[in-house]
């Protein structure tokens, strides 16, 4: 049975302030065209899914915008330096404020308790929202590669399959994306969560664990999957193939969807996500070179983890809704999170005309813009 230990904190704190680097005509013209753009998708909505979604916010004055600071919140710098790559950081009409997090859970904490406006997370930390109640929303879906979600063993590990897994030690974050591998991974395989040993840590301190030996086996995500492979030796006994479903989300803060400011930076944010997403897909060395310079993880380490592929843009839908509900519901059966986590009810689709229109078009004078080539 899962057994708690104490966790380290070392989750940063890094703020900036993106400047423009065109002509200030190029840069009112640019933010006003983006910003008005976003304002009517905003307003149109879509509402063909049946979740839940806030009253549509009133139009935004784009000057407004000047005075909003947006707290995102980041995972091992992957946001940040995803629009960085991208050059979608200049020329914003508002200000991001970046706080960085080692996992899923507690950048969602964060937005719960309103000391962030939005955040990327795997799809487990959602459920686990979810079935808390918390005062956050789903506004945004991309999906990934799963081969990056993996159960680690060491390379003299006697581990070779799921089955000898039974009874192994596996350090893993409580409510990751990575603990809903494991327990999809081994409900595949015929078997429960009681079947192996849970220890709950942060990356950090299972990392540690891991190579000491103190744990057989450690489930984890990218960059640290890459990291374990290239520095140890680290062997991938299962990975996401067949059982994981590779969404991932932007969550936001109630508090931030209410307010019209705010929701209006929002919308403009998850455009510049989605076709950023898109971007870095056919740019995987840029991407990888300023991943390693943001967060000085080892390029040879960035290059692999970005190799398997990107996260892209997908509508937040019926079928994203169902996949998430059927792990929440397994994640019930197996008595780990009480009752049944209603996941459509934490949904927010106002912003998805926003981000696929930028997914499939770009954002307009940028190196993402397709309409007029990217450069």
């Amino acid at each position: 049975m899962p057994r708690e230990r104490p966790r380290r904190t070392p989750d940063a704190v890094v703020a900036t302030r993106a400047a423009g680097a065109t002509t200030a005509a190029r840069v009112r013209r640019r933010v006003t065209v983006l910003a008005v753009a976003v304002a009517a998708l905003v307003l149109a909505g879509c509402s063909s899914v049946p979740v839940s979604r806030p009253p549509v916010q009133p139009p935004v004055d784009p000057a407004a915008l000047a005075g909003v600071t947006l707290v995102v919140g980041d995972q091992k710098g992957g946001s940040r330096s995803l629009l960085r790559a991208a050059d979608l950081l200049d020329d914003l009409p508002y200000r991001i404020e970046w706080r960085t997090f080692t996992a899923g859970p507690p950048l969602i904490e964060a937005a719960r308790a309103g000391a962030i406006d939005v955040g990327g997370t795997g799809n487990t930390p959602t459920i686990f929202a979810a079935a808390a109640r918390a005062r956050v929303q789903v506004v945004s879906a991309n999906r990934g590669n799963v081969t990056s979600d993996a159960i680690l063993v060491r390379r003299d590990s006697p581990i070779r399959t799921v089955a000898d897994l039974r009874g192994a030690r596996i350090a893993v974050g409580k409510g990751t994306s990575a603990h809903g591998q494991v327990l999809s991974t081994l409900r595949a395989a015929g078997m429960t969560l009681d079947d192996v040993d849970l220890t709950f840590l942060a990356p950090a301190d299972a990392y540690g664990a891991f190579r000491q030996g103190d744990v057989d086996a450690w489930a984890v995500w990218d960059p640290y999957t890459s990291q374990a492979e290239l520095d140890d030796g680290a062997r991938i006994v299962a990975d996401g193939t067949g059982n994981a479903n590779g969404y991932g989300f932007q969550v936001a803060s109630n508090a931030t969807l209410a307010d019209p400011a705010r929701s209006a930076a929002l919308a403009d944010y998850l455009a510049r996500v989605a076709a950023a997403q898109v971007y870095s897909d056919s740019h995987r060395e840029q991407r990888a070179r300023v991943w390693s310079e943001e967060t000085t993880i080892p390029l040879p380490i960035t290059r692999r983890a970005v190799a398997r592929g990107p996260d892209l843009p997908v509508p937040l839908d019926d079928t994203v809704v169902a996949s998430q509900q059927a792990l929440a519901d397994a994640f019930s059966e197996a008595g780990v999170i009480p009752g049944r986590a209603d996941v459509g009810a934490f949904v927010d689709r106002r912003y998805e005309a926003t981000t696929l229109a930028a997914a499939r078009d770009g954002i307009p004078g940028t190196p993402t813009d397709r309409r007029t080539g990217a450069r």
